[in-house]
């Protein structure tokens, strides 16, 4: 017999779910049957097993002009694909995607086949846009493929704000929808990869004023966190779909999730049930600071993980160039490069991370605020976060990541054991500036 696999729970009262999305089944025989079918034996020895399931969109394979075609696909799904669900005692929330809702005619046919949805939604979406209230969470289900505003990638945000503002009240607040709006594992354009440009601004103005905790979501066939604003996206679209993006970093997987007085955890397990990525959110903030000494200088990573904070302070020099300058470099011992750098770059001296695990292959890169002339800057490197995991804090005392293209995060850095202060390990790149001190947070 398999075994069982634990599931987070809350500590106190709370919620505990699951969230997965993007299997592109519904046809018997195919592959993706044979892959989401994988995902759900996984699923089902969950213990405890959870109070409903979030299922982001792109269920069947859909995108046919046969909806005939359409609603088989949709009874297969339903009535054998999840046939192992009793759906009476968890529920299945849905929302729409690209694969499902991609015309009027399949919008309606979303609407009818899964009936049993909510009718709350703004007009004219009707059973495709819907909201949730459990005690005191509160889950919102919009649509990011409107046919009415011009199909993928578009989502109607004044339904969406007036629901956040009278539910108010909840403790939770929780946004689902099909399309990431930060891009994904360097996968960016507006309507083909994300929600279009004119709505992602105020889309997440309107998540970060309500006090949403998270948006959800899937299409990028992967598992990405990341965060703007203080707000999370969690991207999981790892249900089944047999192509992933990329193919040699993601895997099929499901997220179980947990909310308490804490905050948000998560465990992301595979078809194993194996736990291969997690967070605790928010993050926890450092209770005292350790200076560094300059030049060379001795950091243990292995008693600050999963999280590392940095604190640092300095003045830029002038006259202002372009040169890069090192606030803090590391390599392993033996190597002939820095497979971490931190430090500033450019006329606006823009915060930049440079990451090399491996000699030879080209370093990925992300990107910060420009700090002007004085800088003062607390980071987090977060080795569960994946390319989410380099994050600053804000003015207004939010996390934010930092911009990447990368697929992969601090998770391929095998732990360095040679550190330098303002300058890289081959004294090049110095710190033009004066005042420069660092100090590492500790948490107790």
């Amino acid at each position: 017999m398999a075994r069982e696999i634990s599931a987070l729970t809350p500590k106190g009262p709370g919620h505990q779910f699951l969230f997965y999305g993007d299997s592109c089944s519904g046809v018997p025989g195919a592959l993706h049957e044979r892959t989401f079918r994988a995902v759900n034996e996984m699923v089902a020895r969950l213990m405890p097993e959870p109070e409903f399931i979030v299922f982001p969109g792109d269920e069947v394979i859909g995108l046919t002009n046969d909806m005939a075609a359409l609603r088989a696909q949709w009874r297969h799904w339903l009535d054998t694909e999840m046939a192992w669900l009793d759906r009476s005692r968890i529920p299945l929330y849905h929302t729409t995607g690209n694969h499902t809702t991609y015309s009027a005619e399949s919008e309606a046919v979303f609407a009818e086949m899964l009936a049993h949805l909510p009718a709350n939604g703004p007009e004219g979406q009707e059973g495709l846009s819907y909201f949730v209230r459990r005690g005191d969470l509160l889950l919102v289900f919009v649509h990011t493929a409107w046919s009415r505003m011009g199909g993928e990638g578009q989502v109607e945000t004044e339904w969406l704000e007036r629901v956040l503002i009278e539910q108010d009240d909840a403790r939770w607040k929780l946004v689902v929808g099909h399309h990431p709006v930060l891009p994904v594992n360097g996968f960016a354009g507006p309507c083909a990869r994300t929600i279009s440009d004119d709505r992602a601004g105020p889309f997440w103005r309107i998540l970060r004023e309500n006090g949403v905790l998270a948006y959800l979501c899937s299409h990028i066939l992967a598992f990405d966190v990341q965060v703007h604003a203080g707000v999370l996206q969690i991207t999981s679209a790892g249900a089944g779909t047999a192509h992933r993006m990329p193919e040699e970093i993601e895997y099929l997987h499901a997220v179980q999730m947990a909310l308490d007085a804490a905050g948000l955890r998560y465990q992301v397990l595979d078809v194993a049930g194996d736990a291969r990525e997690g967070l605790a959110w928010p993050l926890a903030l450092p209770e005292r600071w350790t200076g560094l000494p300059g030049g060379r200088t001795p950091l243990r990573l292995a008693e600050a993980r999963p999280c590392l904070h940095l604190r640092i302070e300095g003045a830029t020099g002038s006259p202002i160039d372009g040169r890069r300058q090192t606030l803090l470099a590391a390599r392993r011992a033996g190597q002939d490069h820095d497979c971490l750098w931190i430090g500033l770059a450019g006329e606006r001296r823009r915060l930049t991370v440079c990451m090399q695990p491996e000699a030879g292959r080209s370093p990925h890169y992300w990107f910060g605020p420009e700090t002007g002339d004085r800088f003062d800057l607390h980071l987090a490197l977060h080795w569960g976060m994946g390319p989410g995991g380099l994050l600053h804090l804000d003015a207004a005392g939010l996390w934010n990541s930092l911009t990447t293209s990368s697929a992969w995060g601090l998770e391929r850095l095998a732990l360095p054991d040679e550190w330098f202060v303002g300058r890289d390990s081959a004294g090049q790149t110095p710190f033009a500036g004066t005042g420069l001190a660092i100090a590492t947070g500790r948490l107790g």
